[in-house]
Parts: structure tokens; C-alpha cells; sequence
């Protein structure tokens, strides 16, 4: 047990699934995992363990933002032996041809700051994804007829957007979506020597304006659960 992941020793399975809103950990380990349990629910915070193909998974909450991610996937693999944290989330999509529930890979993650940027001082560290995971993850969504977008994507902890100069040069470099947790998972599991991966589902475009009724997020949802669990355990 840990500070804030509640779970017993053996509780928290190798592979661990990070969506943002517990509620949304809840609702997949019902649909995508054998036998479910909860393991975790400290703060409000929803951790279940459960089995994928009778391989242990768990699917936990991280959090809004990079600050309580970094808490939980610090605590995850430090304290409960994660050894693949894969963040299943929705993002704004930068670039004008991304549809609502297109599916992106996160190659990349820019960042004006995180809470790892002090370690750092001068030098721009720059986090990746893990190649395989990556590699696993494109096969996965295109064996199911998905052609993902695979690229840089921007992580920041402003919601509400206070720099369109900055985003229209990410735009203008190519950024394809923003999101609030990846630059920060990439950079702890690097410190760690862990796998880690970002999958995210384009909810809104910033571009355009589209944006996607609550009603109409399961979809893309599902898709995003399934490509991460196939590509955790690719062979």
C-alpha cells in the first residue's frame, strides 16, 4: 500500500491501463476484463484488477492533469511493480483533418513545463513512447480496420486554452491533438526503465469545432481499450 493506491502487495497487475476519470476505469474493467475487483478507491480514486485473455490487468485512474498522474503511475510502478502503463484518454485534435474518434498513438509529447521539468534545468528533455508498444499498437488498430494517426502530440495542464500563439505553432508544427497527462508518463517511465504509451480518441477539434455529444464517446472508447490491451500483450 501506498500513499494513494490503496492496493495490497499482489493487487496491482504488471499492465495497467491509465484513463483519467476513474468512472471511465470503472465502466471498462466491466466491459473489457474477466472477473473484475476493486483494488483501490482511495480519494475517490476507482483502481480494478481483473484478467485480459487470463492475464492480469488492472485499469486505474490517473487524474486531470500531469501533477496527479505523476502521482499515481510514480506510486504504480515504484510501490506495485507496473511494468506497462498504457494512458487511454480523449483528446483535441490540432490539425483540421482529424475526425471525432479518430484514434491517436502518441510518438511524442511537448510540453511547456511538468512536474519533471525542474530535474532537468536547462536541457529540453524530450519523452517518447515506447517502440514496441508504439509498433504493437499500430498493428492492433489497423488488424481492426483503424488507421491511427501516429505523431507529436502536446500535454499541458491548462484546460482552458490562454496562448492561441502557442497553439497555432504547434499546429503549424505539425502537433496533431493536446491533452493534459502524456509528456509527464513518458518521462517517469523513462526514469523507471518501464513501457509506457499513449492511446487517445479525438473528442473535440480545435480546428473546426467539431465536437463529440457525450452520448456518442462509447464508440471511441471501446476502440481505444481494445487497441491498448492488444498491444500490451503483442507478441
Amino acid at each position: 500500500m501506498s500513499l494513494h493506491v490503496g492496493a495490497a502487495p499482489g493487487d496491482i497487475a504488471e499492465t495497467v491501463l491509465l484513463p483519467g476519470d476513474p468512472r471511465r476505469a470503472e465502466w471498462a474493467a466491466e466491459r473489457f476484463l474477466t472477473n473484475p475487483r476493486r483494488v483501490n478507491d482511495l480519494r475517490g480514486m476507482s483502481g480494478l484488477t481483473g484478467s485480459w485473455q487470463d492475464t492480469p490487468v488492472t485499469i486505474h485512474g490517473s487524474g486531470m492533469g500531469m501533477p496527479s498522474l505523476a502521482i499515481y503511475a510514480t506510486e504504480l510502478i515504484r510501490d506495485h511493480g507496473a511494468r506497462t502503463l498504457i494512458r487511454v484518454g480523449s483528446c483535441g485534435g490540432m490539425q483540421a483533418g482529424l475526425g471525432l474518434n479518430d484514434v491517436i498513438l502518441a510518438m511524442t509529447a511537448s510540453s511547456t513545463n511538468s512536474p519533471s521539468s525542474s530535474l532537468f534545468r536547462e536541457m529540453q528533455f524530450a519523452p517518447c513512447a515506447d517502440w514496441p508498444l508504439l509498433r504493437a499498437a499500430v498493428r492492433a488498430a489497423e488488424s481492426r480496420g483503424i488507421t491511427p494517426h501516429v505523431g507529436g502530440i502536446h500535454s499541458t495542464d491548462s484546460f482552458y486554452d490562454e496562448r492561441p500563439d502557442l497553439t497555432e505553432q504547434l499546429r503549424r508544427h505539425r502537433t496533431l491533438a493536446v491533452e493534459m497527462e502524456t509528456a509527464e508518463l513518458y518521462t517517469i517511465a523513462a526514469r523507471h526503465g518501464v513501457r509506457a504509451l499513449s492511446i487517445l480518441t479525438v473528442s473535440d477539434n480545435l480546428v473546426t469545432g467539431a465536437a463529440m455529444p457525450p452520448a456518442d464517446r462509447e464508440q471511441g472508447l471501446s476502440a481505444m481499450f481494445d487497441i491498448a490491451l492488444a498491444a500490451a500483450f503483442a507478441g
